[in-house]
């Protein structure tokens, strides 16, 4: 949705089919890293473990990382792995934004509840709750104010100075 490339970004109809790590540069100036799923893939529970590990170390050790944006269905109430993924992101200090896709699938009302049930999941063990935004790949909602945050985001971003050895 957010370079307008249909077919870009990997997807399957079977979860956990997409195991990559896709960058993608962006008007040569910075990278969007698509990381595979986390939820709901049909793999054994050691493989997702892995995957799991892989993840957040993967995130954990990128000194360019600017921000994790944590997609979430917005069709579904709020999920126990996501709850967990994002309680993880806070406690290292990763900053992070809620990214509700699918919300052409139902009505906003719908749509609304379910991120407030989020939100308020989240509130058990955060002070504040992060940025949000409701998004849709179909209508494009949410697409100006996504790119608007990242824009926003790189402008404020430093090279990380590298240690020499």
């Amino acid at each position: 949705m957010l370079t307008g490339k249909k077919g870009l970004a990997k997807t399957s109809q079977t979860p956990g089919k997409t195991q990559l790590i896709n960058h993608f540069l962006i008007n040569d100036d910075w990278y969007l890293v698509d990381l595979p799923g986390y939820g709901y893939a049909r793999i054994s529970k050691s493989k997702k473990e892995d995957w799991n590990k892989f993840i957040r170390t993967y995130l954990d050790k990128r000194e360019s990382l600017q921000c994790v944006m944590v997609l979430i269905d917005s069709r579904l109430e709020p999920q126990k792995i996501d709850l967990e993924f994002c309680n993880w992101l806070g406690e290292h200090g990763l900053a992070f934004v809620l990214i509700f896709t699918k919300a052409d699938k139902q009505s906003a009302i719908k749509t609304d509840q379910n991120v407030a049930k989020f939100r308020k999941a989240l509130m058990a063990t955060f002070e504040e709750v992060p940025q949000h935004f409701i998004t849709s790949s179909e209508s494009q909602i949410g697409k100006d104010e996504v790119l608007g945050f990242v824009d926003q985001i790189n402008q404020n971003f430093e090279i990380p100075e590298y240690k020499q050895f």
